[in-house]
């Protein structure tokens, strides 16, 4: 089967020359196996691989996608996918169990890959890839699943981008928006994008969902970044900022020039953005022409650019077009229009003359008449209608036809008026039809340079986006971040970039990760000290360097890392339908299995979401499994827990890839003070207690858990609090046993009955109960 697969923007090409599908089978399994969906620059595709009967399927970040295929396939697919045949799995799995193992290795919610998936299965099941001689029965062996990325790109699966909070859509505030529209919320794009212009917005968002280890790429982007970041470059960023407002939708123009149906604001926003570009080219060949940038700007945006932008100053008159709402033309760009023109302006005077002459060959009891001109219709008389004028017979008047009622006035052709049309002609139409010829000379002009304007959006997008993270960077006191090949991960007082915009004081924390050292970071303290933050801080500030952005730190030096894996945030999924202790597992066989020694792996609260010891266990395995790979292929991981037994224990290994750091709190009194500064060490106590009180528990119900929790650490039992005590218990029965002995049992009034119902049956329950 061959395939040919174009670029992304363009068409998607397949041919299969030993096919004999029809046309609709051949959309429904081919076409839709090479589905490649382009949303935002995300890139889909699945294919099998016949050497190791592999399902190879690769995804270029997880971000919503648009599906340009009917989505009728969707469930199918799924269907399809639980339905195969996997030999590694029991034969008689529950499909329960089949979905929970899939969806560590497939990703559930992207309806493209499933799609994909589900078409090749057809495929592969029709033509009996592999059990050709087999019975019908026996379905192809899919022997192992296979996930990739494309070259260069770093793999940042959905829970990753959603956890760090890289992108965050919160409703429109406007009550006019609120049930389609959307906008940015707090998130890193939010802040980053100072875009000026929508294709600015749009290719920085691609980035943001293609992080890269292209440096070529990094440092193309970086040296722009540094240049605007200076001081004395401030007043070129705002004028270049200035004009990129004005860079307007050219596809768009363009396309509608192809369909003739330009309208006159496509014109301005061509000219505008075109004068623009030519602006900003001119700006930029002041400029040290060492950036690579700002040379391709210099050179690239070619004279064209100014072509067009004369040729449609020369020729369109914006004002007038704007007052008739239809292209009009300037003068002196074609003589016949010109004079046209002229005959329309002196029109009014001459056709005031040819009225009073008219006039006198009227009745005399009309005292006034005009002569109009009508585009389609032409000249024509118009006169008062009188009283005596009620039928249509009373319209008549001899040398005058009659024509049409409007307004109370009667409009005639007279002699006069067809002299009129054909001296004239109809003026008001051939000059629209002659301005709409130029129209066309000149959309000919402009599509003909149509490669240039296509370059302006590429290189002048580009430059946006660079601008925009300049602007971030100055106002945010970012820095420019040291990139290298190798695998140490070294950052000098780093911030996390949300969270310090909504705290008056943020506590900036170093992380050092070499390549032979320091590997594994277990990080422990209390509740709310800040352990989540931290990793989320390293990932955010990594995850901005491969992107070519400063980061939030004093000093930053970034090996190249090639994937960003996070157990972070415990997600539901309906549509998965597994439990939330099941999804932190596949978050966590996502890293396990995919992580390699290029990889940054940030792990919060493994294990809590089930049984104590069986948590602990899963993660002390976890890691075990880490620390007996050989150093080179150990990926940077920081992990946060609160199993302080993992220590106490001496469940992990003494190794120099192992080390333990814990977040600084101070005790005063009863009142638990977080520093947020990390230090190596191990925390001894959660300080669950103290942060209950924080969070508003009653006194009592805090001091009877601290009671309860010293009495399990130190062995003793436990007493109930809800029942009275062994001393009054005794109490109660010797008071009963007096009452008892009081009685005279030989006195006829006395009732053993009452006794026995009031006194000692419910003290007898009670001690039953207490046993």
């Amino acid at each position: 089967m061959a395939a040919t697969l174009e670029d992304p923007r363009g068409a998607i090409g397949f041919r299969d020359p030993d096919s004999n599908l029809d046309e609709e089978e051949e959309d429904d399994t081919a076409a839709v196996l090479l589905s490649v969906l382009v949303q935002r620059g995300q890139l889909g595709l699945c294919f099998y691989d016949s050497g190791d009967s592999s399902l190879h399927y690769m995804v270029d970040s997880p971000d919503n996608y648009e599906l340009h295929l009917l989505s009728r396939g969707l469930e199918v697919g799924k269907q399809r996918l639980l339905s195969a045949h996997l030999p590694f799995l029991p034969p008689c799995i529950s499909e329960r169990d089949k979905m929970s193992y899939l969806s560590s290795c497939i990703t559930f919610d992207s309806p493209l890959m499933l799609r994909a998936v589900g078409a090749l299965l057809k495929c592969l099941d029709r033509r009996r890839v592999g059990v050709e001689l087999e019975d019908s029965t026996v379905g192809v062996p899919i022997l192992q699943f296979h996930a990739y990325t494309l070259k260069e790109v770093v793999y940042i699966d959905r829970d990753t981008y959603s956890v760090l909070q890289i992108f965050k859509s919160d409703l429109h505030p406007s009550v006019y928006k609120l049930q389609s529209g959307e906008k940015e919320g707090l998130s890193l794009y939010g802040i980053l994008n100072r875009c000026k212009s929508k294709f600015g917005s749009k290719l920085l968002r691609q980035w943001f969902l293609r992080p890269t280890q292209d440096l070529a790429v990094l440092y193309r982007r970086q040296e722009v970044i540094r240049f605007f970041t200076s001081p004395r470059n401030s007043d070129v960023l705002n004028t270049l900022q200035a004009s990129l407002r004005n860079i307007r939708n050219i596809p768009g123009v363009l396309r509608r020039m192809t369909l003739s149906s330009t309208k006159v604001t496509d014109w301005q926003c061509l000219y505008k953005t075109v004068y623009s570009a030519v602006c900003i080219r001119d700006s930029m060949r002041h400029l040290p022409q060492s950036i690579q940038l700002f040379w391709e700007i210099s050179e690239k945006l070619s004279e064209d650019l100014h072509y067009v932008a004369a040729l449609i100053n020369r020729v369109v008159d914006f004002d007038a077009s704007l007052e008739e709402n239809r292209f009009t033309v300037k003068p002196n760009v074609d003589p016949a229009i010109d004079e046209k023109k002229r005959r329309m302006m002196g029109l009014s005077d001459f056709l005031t003359d040819v009225a009073r002459r008219e006039l006198e060959h009227l009745d005399s009891r009309i005292s006034s008449c005009c002569v109009i001109y009508l585009p389609l219709i032409g000249f024509l008389l118009s006169v008062p209608r009188l009283p005596s004028m009620v039928e249509k017979e009373d319209f008549e008047m001899e040398g005058f036809e009659f024509m049409f009622l409007s307004d109370d006035r009667l409009h005639y052709r007279s002699q006069r008026t067809r002299e009129l049309d054909s001296l004239l002609g109809d003026l008001h139409c051939d000059i629209r039809d002659m301005e709409t010829a130029v129209m066309t000379q000149l959309q000919s002009a402009v599509l003909e340079k149509s490669n240039s304007l296509y370059q302006v959006l590429d290189l002048l997008a580009e430059l946006d986006c660079l601008m925009a993270m300049s602007s971030a960077s100055q106002e945010y006191s970012y820095s420019s971040p040291k990139l290298a090949r190798h695998r140490t991960i070294a950052i000098t007082q780093g911030r996390h970039p949300l969270l310090e915009l909504c705290s008056p004081v943020f506590v900036a924390n170093s992380f050092q990760s070499s390549e032979s050292e320091g590997r594994i970071k277990v990080i422990t303290g209390p509740n709310s000290s800040g352990k989540s933050i931290f990793l989320k801080q390293v990932g955010l500030i990594v995850f901005m360097a491969l992107i070519g952005s400063d980061v939030p730190a004093k000093e930053a030096e970034v090996g190249l890392v090639d994937g960003i894996f996070t157990r972070m945030q415990s997600r539901e999924s309906v549509s998965v339908g597994l439990s939330t202790f099941m999804i932190d597992l596949n978050q966590m066989a996502l890293a396990l299995n995919s992580s390699t020694g290029s990889s940054l792996v940030l792990i919060d609260e493994f294990g809590k979401g089930t049984n104590t010891v069986d948590g602990l266990s899963l993660l002390a395995a976890s890691v075990s499994f880490w620390l007996k790979k050989p150093p080179v292929d150990v990926p940077h991981i920081l992990l946060a827990t609160n199993f302080h037994s993992l220590m106490q224990l001496g469940l992990l290994p003494t190794t120099g890839m192992l080390s333990f750091l814990t977040l600084e709190t101070a005790v005063d009194r009863d009142e638990l003070v977080f520093l947020y500064q990390l230090k190596e060490g191990i925390c001894q106590s959660s300080y669950a207690a103290n942060i209950a009180a924080l969070a508003g528990l009653p006194t009592c119900l805090v001091h009877r858990a601290m009671e309860a929790s010293e009495h399990y650490r130190t062995g003793k039992p436990i007493k109930r609090i809800d029942k009275a005590s062994s001393d009054e218990q005794a109490k109660r029965c010797q008071s009963v046993v007096q009452k008892f002995l009081s009685l005279d049992l030989e006195d006829k009034d006395v009732d053993l009955q009452s006794f026995m119902k009031d006194e000692l049956l419910p003290s007898a329950g009670e001690l039953l109960n207490r046993r």
